[in-house]
């Protein structure tokens, strides 16, 4: 394994790699940091085309020492796909979603609970708890009972329907709150706090590790363009760790020398309905002040105070990038046009990309000839609200009209 230690971002401080870890005692998340260069000098990039088509692909990068500890269930290289008519219709003709629907339990979840769940496992985490606004607690119910480990998962009310029948499904212990996802946060806190160390906290960010699943997402998408990174990657943000793993990655590809300096212009999106970063980001702030009443039909997004804000912020600067809040509203239309252009149904969170996408080349800061990449957080058919269906009902025997 070429894991070596843990950083802390905010103050620099380094914490060992061989023990189970959250925040760093400033508060921040911790970055998993690995000897590239041993990494450069074991593999090369050509040789991850002859591996099994999963993240684990990339295992030198990622923080599993024991391969008896992987827990998978075949996640990752979900396919980039062309978007020509919907592209050419919004003036990006290069326009490439790459769709995380296709990965187990339906959403890009899977990646960060695959590998998040496998170093728990090797660090000796009999069960984990969690707050979550759905698809997450799914993920790490799922794995947690292949790893055979515990789990109990907090989800709002509101939370999709299917994702409460995954947790029961997978045997969690799932409890619904009724407020939003950082009220089921403060819940998981008291209940790791009285559990005198036999719960382990795996919410977002506050465990180091579902981020380096996450942060595949950024290798394959380099991998599938030949090793070449695109202009601009759009991702719908609410804790943001697929944002900062896709940094995180790409930091990582250009010092081990695989890619060339030039890194692409990270999108953060967010709904009008809780838009914190975006806010933060128009206002020059180095953090997001949390978001009063937040709501939006893109519940994945609907994190209105994320602990990782300062990592968020700092990708969409080191790159160059911005932050856009789109309105629900567009977001279905998008969704829907989407689906009759390219025969794909996105979910709520993938289609506020394609909104933002179509705004930002409107407004003049996406170019016609540049190469886009929209992520596809979900599989659209767990959000069946989405598309609403109102047909007149056929009676049998009588002649059509």
């Amino acid at each position: 394994m070429y894991l070596t230690h843990l950083e802390c971002p905010r103050c620099g401080r380094e914490h060992p790699a061989g023990k189970l870890q959250n925040l760093c005692e400033c508060g921040s998340p911790l970055l998993a940091r690995y000897d590239l260069a041993a990494v450069a000098a074991s593999v090369a990039p050509e040789q991850f085309g002859l591996r099994p088509a999963d993240l684990w692909r990339y295992r030198e990068l990622l923080p599993v020492a024991d391969p008896r500890f992987v827990t998978s269930l075949g996640e990752g290289w979900t396919p980039l796909l062309r978007a020509p008519g919907y592209g050419a219709e919004i003036g990006i003709p290069d326009l490439i979603v790459k769709d995380e629907g296709l990965t187990p339990t339906g959403s890009f979840k899977a990646r960060g609970a695959a590998v998040g769940v496998s170093r728990a496992r090797e660090l000796g985490v009999e069960r984990i708890a969690m707050p979550t606004n759905g698809n997450a607690g799914a993920a790490w119910a799922t794995y947690a009972a292949r790893a055979g480990m515990g789990a109990t998962i907090a989800m709002p009310l509101d939370a999709p329907t299917i994702c409460r029948r995954e947790c029961v499904a997978a045997g969690a212990d799932l409890r619904l709150v009724d407020g939003l996802i950082s009220d089921a946060g403060r819940w998981v806190a008291r209940l790791v706090a009285r559990s005198g160390g036999r719960i382990f906290d795996a919410g977002t960010l506050r465990e180091p590790y579902r981020l380096e699943g996450k942060k595949t997402m950024g290798y394959e998408i380099v991998e599938q363009l030949g090793w070449q990174v695109p202009d601009v990657i759009i991702y719908p943000t609410g804790g943001g760790v697929g944002l900062i793993g896709i940094h995180k990655a790409l930091h990582e590809l250009r010092e081990l020398g695989w890619v060339e300096d030039r890194l692409p212009r990270l999108v953060a999106v967010q709904s009008t309905g809780c838009a914190p970063i975006v806010r933060a980001f128009a206002a020059g702030e180095p953090r997001a002040t949390p978001w009063a009443d937040a709501r939006t039909l893109a519940f994945g997004i609907t994190v209105p105070s994320p602990l990782g804000d300062e990592l968020i912020l700092t990708a969409l600067r080191e790159s160059g990038g911005t932050a856009i809040a789109v309105d629900d509203a567009e977001i279905l239309t998008d969704l829907r046009d989407f689906a009759a252009r390219e025969g794909l149904l996105l979910c709520p969170e993938g289609a506020a990309c394609l909104t933002a996408a179509r705004q930002l080349r409107a407004g003049g800061w996406i170019r016609s000839d540049e190469r886009v990449v929209v992520l596809n957080t979900g599989a659209g058919i767990k959000y069946p609200g989405t598309v609403d269906v109102s047909a007149v009902p056929l009676v049998p025997g009588r002649a059509a009209s």
